[in-house]
């Protein structure tokens, strides 16, 4: 066990996933049985009639494929206090909370040890891969991590955000210590209770410590783009801190304080220096590796939806290596980055076959298959049967279907992926989209890669002007007649009116879906309407769900906003100054 070893042991960490992808369709085999032994007490096996059968053919006969919807009344339950063994064998005594940014609300999550087992040994198999190619020293990492409040639901059990149950687990802080990945910040600053204050001593630390920082990492890439859009704000306050040891006054939380106290001693040199660094700056540009000199890489997740803030990421990192973290969800993981060498935009994850049972539903009429509300309809058309894990074809895409230690049992997680290889014999994903994230009016079809696609094309219409997106959503606005799509834009600065419509225009022709444009020539689908927001906007957004409970480590914008998600269109719609619509068709 990892708690007994002094020194990682890359290795042997190595030689462990190669020997599970040998095999993975026996490993996978041994997992599902495992899972199924530990869980034949569970109330809702017992009721599909498995009579104790632990062979995948005989699971996927009795045991239907199910969404959260199914599992709801089954997880209200336990976290009511239900004692009874409900959905695992060993009572669940502590529930995760999905961030809630894509249907508006937060899930409820089974989660226990098992699942943080495999959440070390997902960070373990990277770690080993990726120190390989990007060796670290002994120093420390810049972690730009925080942990909500946990608290106790109506029958007793902890809750709290995914990250923030990783976080608070000693099997965490045991894993960053072996693998010389320890935070610069005291567990006071991450803990904290104030995200905006956590931030700022985060920075603090950092500088403090930034000769011995060879990495800076969070959760997604969003939270790092934040950090450094702060520092620019906050940089002089800093460095009068750092100057005179003395706390900035808006650290108001005393257990913060306390802690910060023991770190932060007078410095002018190291003040000079860094307010020299900011000064020579040339509009922020290599801002991370001028403040961290012996940094080796960025680390966090970088796809998916974090695609878009890799422009302004590579802008603070200059020269150095952006390298995309694992690949999961609240619900559990599924593969490693096993090649980190790999720009974000072509990662891939390498599924680990012992710590879960996986499906794959073919997609090989991509989303045809789902209704106007953007969830999947058995009814419109009968849907392929998922294939295992060693089945699935290179080139092909699938739904994801998991299988858990935790009680979740064909559960599909509603992401697309794209099988681009092999290794030894899992496969090798490349995340394509949510399934669920939909712009639909009629027969149109477009998915949030769609979105920002062509939102990546309108946005180098901006370059003219030196002006970036800083950050966008989308909705499907059905109050008029025809329904038409609606784009949210924020952007760093005045665009003129004409660039600002030819933007817009840009927008409706970069959805190249036969079902939009035939609906738009024909005049079924309205003008796309770009709306662009006040400078903040999506900073509010982010504070209403740090309202809700909600971890920044978690955030992520809400691409497409729908109706279930209300209270964060009135946000936007609040906030547009301008509003343009589509002369393109």
């Amino acid at each position: 066990m990892l708690e007994k070893m002094e020194e990682f042991d890359s290795e042997r960490v190595v030689e462990e996933f190669e020997a599970i992808t040998k095999d993975a369709e026996k490993v996978q085999r041994e997992a599902l049985k495992k899972i199924l032994e530990q869980n034949e007490s569970a109330e809702y096996l017992q009721n599909l009639g498995l009579n104790g059968r632990i062979d995948p053919e005989g699971f996927k006969a009795c045991v239907p494929l199910v969404t959260h919807n199914e599992l709801e009344p089954y997880i209200q339950r336990i976290v009511d206090g239900d004692p009874s063994p409900i959905l695992t064998g060993k009572p669940i005594t502590t529930i995760s909370l999905s961030s809630g940014t894509t249907q508006g609300k937060p899930k409820f999550i089974p989660f226990n040890e098992e699942l943080m087992e495999s959440t070390m040994q997902i960070f373990r198999t990277s770690f080993a891969f990726r120190n390989r190619e990007f060796p670290i020293g002994n120093g420390k990492a810049l972690q730009l991590i925080y942990s909500s409040k946990q608290f106790k639901t109506k029958g007793g059990l902890a809750a709290g955000t995914a990250t923030t149950n990783v976080f608070r687990n000693s099997k965490f802080k045991r894993t960053m210590k072996a693998m010389q990945s320890q935070s610069c910040s005291p567990d006071e600053v991450i803990f904290g209770p104030d995200f905006h204050q956590s931030l700022y001593c985060h920075l603090l630390c950092g500088l403090i410590f930034r000769e011995e920082v060879q990495f800076i990492t969070s959760t997604f890439a969003h939270s790092i783009i934040h950090a450094f859009i702060t520092f620019e704000q906050v940089w002089e306050e800093l460095c009068s801190d750092i100057r005179y040891g003395i706390l900035s006054s808006r650290i108001t939380v005393p257990s913060i304080r306390t802690a910060m106290s023991k770190l932060l001693k007078p410095n002018p040199e190291l003040a000079d220096l860094i307010h020299r660094k900011c000064t020579g700056l040339s509009n922020w540009y290599r801002l991370i590796p001028e403040l961290f000199p012996n940094a080796k890489y960025i680390y966090g997740i970088l796809t998916g939806s974090m695609e878009p803030y890799l422009k302004k990421l590579r802008h603070y990192a200059g020269e150095l290596p952006l390298l995309s973290a694992d690949y999961g969800a609240s619900e559990g993981w599924i593969g490693a980055n096993v090649n980190p060498h790999l720009p974000p935009e072509l990662a891939t994850f390498a599924v680990l076959p012992n710590i879960g049972f996986f499906e794959f539903i073919p997609l090989r009429d991509n989303i045809e298959n789902q209704d106007h509300n953007g969830m999947e309809s058995s009814l419109l058309c009968e849907e392929p049967e998922p294939v295992g894990l060693t089945e699935v074809k290179i080139g092909e895409e699938y739904e994801i279907v998991l299988t858990n230690f935790a009680g979740l049992y064909r559960y599909r997680l509603g992401d697309a992926v794209k099988v681009v290889g092999f290794h030894n014999s899992t496969p090798e994903l490349k995340f394509v989209c949510r399934r669920n994230l939909l712009l639909t009016i009629n027969i149109d079809k477009n998915t949030e890669k769609d979105l920002q696609v062509a939102v990546e094309a309108a946005a180098t219409l901006l370059e003219e002007e030196k002006l970036d997106v800083v950050d966008f959503s989308s909705h499907v606005d059905t109050s008029t007649d025809p329904g038409h799509y609606v784009i949210f834009w924020e952007i760093n600065g005045v665009a003129s009116e004409e660039v600002l419509q030819e933007c817009c225009n840009c927008l409706d022709r970069s959805f190249i879906d036969a079902g939009y444009v035939s609906s738009r020539k024909v005049k079924t689908i309205g003008a796309l309407e770009l709306r662009v927001l006040r400078r903040g906007t999506f900073h509010k957004i982010l504070d209403h769900y740090l309202g809700l409970g909600a971890a920044v480590s978690q955030f992520k914008t809400p691409r497409c906003v729908g109706p279930t998600n209300n209270l964060v269109l009135q946000i936007l719609c609040a906030n547009v100054v301008k509003s343009y619509f589509s002369t393109a068709f």
